[in-house]
């Protein structure tokens, strides 16, 4: 039985890569610019292997119409799952999400991306990879009950920190700044031995602003800033208890 059921996983995995290669190769020859990002990109930063059920590409808001209607001239199926962030391409019951920005709207794809990002391949195309900088930025906004990705970023600073460009992600993320230090004190309880890939600089800014928090007056409005981590847990703050929830960019 053991061997019959891992043939089937074999089998299934086989299909998907072949799913992955098709859709690759198509927006390869499309000329529209791509990225490849989610467990490869982590693989790639951190050597972390892991198989996914799905393949994520990242476009520019733009770009995302243009690959939709490239995949159904291919006779995929196409939808446009979230208006705010996400579309797929189909094909059985593989699929490849064509991500743009974040359910928050605070991680658009930009030009900046692209500068950033990585060569490589997969599958035996050439492709590029969105930068690690703008996969922390992401992850540090999954936080919620079914998925939270404070492991991999932890992963990602430990293997790859002396290479990031911290003062662009800070750039990014001065507006929600609790969120960093938050993950600067995730990453220092995990490896209190590897403190230094930590940026002094940033870490320090980090802690006078969580200093003074007190001297500053409370704001106005109750806000919860919870939906933009977990769009679930946090509903009955929004739709019972009268909280306002904050959705502007963070840039």
């Amino acid at each position: 039985m053991a061997k019959v059921i891992e043939l089937q996983e074999g089998l299934h995995q086989q299909k998907a890569h072949d799913f992955y290669r098709e859709a690759l190769g198509i927006l390869a020859e499309s000329k529209i610019d791509f990225l490849v990002g989610g467990g490869f990109a982590l693989r790639l930063y951190t050597d972390i292997m892991r198989d996914t059920k799905d393949l994520d590409v990242f476009c520019r808001s733009g770009d995302c119409p243009k690959m939709l209607k490239v995949f159904k001239e291919q006779g995929y199926e196409t939808e446009l799952t979230d208006a705010r962030w996400l579309a797929k391409a189909k094909s059985g019951e593989n699929f490849m999400d064509i991500i743009f920005n974040n359910p928050g709207n605070h991680c658009a794809v930009d030009d900046t991306w692209f500068e950033k990002s990585v060569k490589s391949e997969l599958l035996d195309i050439k492709v590029r990879v969105i930068p690690a900088e703008t996969l922390i930025w992401s992850k540090l906004y999954v936080q919620n009950r079914e998925r939270y990705d404070g492991a991999d970023i932890n992963h990602i600073i430990l293997r790859y920190g002396k290479k990031l460009d911290w003062k662009w992600l800070w750039s990014h993320m001065e507006t929600h700044w609790q969120l960093v230090l938050q993950q600067f004190m995730s990453f220092m309880f995990v490896y209190p031995s590897e403190r230094d890939l930590i940026p002094k600089w940033l870490y320090d800014e980090l802690l006078v602003r969580a200093k003074d928090q007190y001297e500053m007056p409370a704001p106005v409005e109750k806000i919860c800033r919870g939906p933009l981590i977990d769009q679930t847990q946090y509903a009955t703050d929004i739709t019972d208890w009268e909280y306002k929830v904050v959705t502007i960019r963070s840039v």
